[in-house]
């Protein structure tokens, strides 16, 4: 056993000795039933005083550390040793080098350019809050959010969305991630069924998995989700969609098909839960109005502020039908009480006095930037290629002739420091779009995307003459 005090750190010594000692209980250094030394010679070989040394040997008898034997001395107490996970240890070891290099390109999908934050404006509107708020607001709070914010809201989604609500029927909730997930719970308590669209995110597969909801997989195509896939024998308890700028490949549900989903759901009684993430970023024309428009007792509605604003904020909502307000309010009291009070008050300030649309007009210009970087980028490395979606949101979906995405494949673009997402990754049925990959553009800087189509183009050419060499010796 050894180790030494340092009177330069703000630990005590009584502090430094008692952990120190403690720990090699806990390691095994000092065997069950092995002697300690006296308090006296302790004290003498770390150079403090022997009242230290009886407070620490004090402390370690009280804890069950240390059995102390009358004109014997004190001796480790049987039980003390602490054997480690050894498979923990080796989980986060191999988590504590598999970080990604610091240069990697990642063309994650749905992030926003978070280095546009209008960071001035929200600290001096949250000063402002936290100085001119009542003492009530810092107490507790209705569990569907503050008022104020809910009528911001339903204004806004009205006047940009064509969504029919009145502000009791908008709920506050920690993003849409807390709100699918409620709403799921909700929804499935008589039938496990959501039917979702093929392919759509692996976040909202997770959700509504662990949720208990056993998923029904709907083919999308160039028109979006196709209800002929839903089944009129064995209906779900809700249809997931997004109809404005579906994930991941990019398309707009048309009019007839919206007016189908409704047809269907009238008949079955059941509902549609429209996800609308990132509508707000339209490059060609105007926003898509939204389902729930053409029926608020069978579409429920679902927005967040993450990616317009900041994941950061954690700050969602949802618009409901009139019969699942109460039963859903409820649930919310009991996931979290209430949201953030200070944050709901600042956002309604950034709402109403105009900052939230000057930041979408800001961030749409920067993002149609973006976007036609990497459509030149594509088009000028891969002149073959298709670019599929509509100009909207955060990524597109893209198609390079006689490519296949296998993870041979990805992991070897990885090498050349440039990460990408297969479509077939976040398909349920598997090898239809392994031809395509989805890129997202929100948070890279016009530099690093065309650095990275530069690095995925590389990475295939010599993936491809590799294969093509292993095949010739074969």
């Amino acid at each position: 056993m050894w180790f030494q005090v340092d009177r330069t750190i703000s630990k005590t010594l009584t502090q430094q000795v008692y952990e120190q000692l403690r720990q090699h209980i806990l390691n095994g250094d000092l065997k069950t039933n092995e002697k300690l030394p006296s308090t006296r010679e302790l004290a003498n070989l770390l150079g403090v005083s022997r009242n230290i040394c009886l407070d620490v040997y004090d402390q370690l008898a009280a804890e069950g550390y240390l059995i102390v034997r009358p004109k014997s001395g004190s001796f480790v107490a049987p039980g003390s040793l602490f054997q480690k996970n050894k498979v923990n240890q080796q989980i986060n070891n191999k988590e504590q080098f598999s970080e990604a290099p610091q240069d990697m390109i990642d063309f994650k999908a749905a992030t926003p350019a978070m280095d546009h934050f209008p960071r001035k404006i929200w600290g001096r509107l949250a000063k402002d809050v936290c100085e001119g708020s009542p003492e009530t607001i810092f107490g507790y709070q209705s569990a569907e959010g503050i008022l104020s914010l809910r009528e911001e809201i339903s204004r806004y989604i009205f006047r940009t969305r064509g969504v029919r609500s009145e502000p009791h029927q908008v709920i506050i909730t920690s993003g849409a991630t807390q709100a699918l997930f409620l709403l799921t719970e909700l929804l499935i308590q008589n039938n496990k069924l959501v039917a979702v669209e093929d392919p759509v995110t692996d976040e909202m597969r997770t959700i509504f998995s662990y949720a208990g909801a056993s998923l029904c997989p709907i083919p999308v195509d160039d028109k979006g989700i196709n209800p002929e896939g839903l089944s009129q024998e064995n209906p779900p308890a809700f249809i997931f969609i997004l109809p404005s700028h579906q994930f991941p490949m990019g398309v707009t549900l048309t009019i007839q098909r919206r007016i189908q989903l409704i047809h269907y759901a009238r008949q079955h009684n059941c509902y549609i839960v429209e996800d609308d993430y990132d509508s707000e970023f339209t490059y060609e024309g105007t926003p898509v109005h939204s389902v729930q428009g053409l029926d608020p007792e069978k579409v429920i509605y679902v927005g967040t502020f993450s990616k317009i604003l900041s994941p950061g904020l954690r700050i969602g909502y949802v618009v409901l039908p009139q019969d699942l307000i109460e039963p859903f309010k409820k649930m919310k009291w009991y996931t979290d009480r209430h949201h953030s009070s200070l944050e709901q008050l600042i956002l309604t300030r950034f709402m109403s006095e105009g900052h939230f649309d000057r930041h979408i007009r800001k961030m749409k210009r920067i993002y149609k930037q973006r976007r036609e970087a990497l459509v030149n980028s594509l088009k000028s490395q891969f002149p073959d290629c298709v670019i599929l979606g509509h100009a909207a949101g955060m990524h597109l979906v893209v198609e390079i002739p006689q490519v296949d995405y296998h993870q041979s494949l990805m992991n070897w673009i990885q090498k050349y420091r440039v990460k990408i997402y297969s479509v077939d990754q976040y398909s349920l049925v598997n090898n239809i779009h392994s031809n395509k990959i989805v890129l997202g553009y929100g948070s890279l800087s016009i530099e690093k995307i065309e650095e990275g189509v530069k690095r995925l183009k590389e990475a295939i050419d010599s993936y491809m003459e590799y294969t093509t060499k292993k095949r010739i010796n074969k």
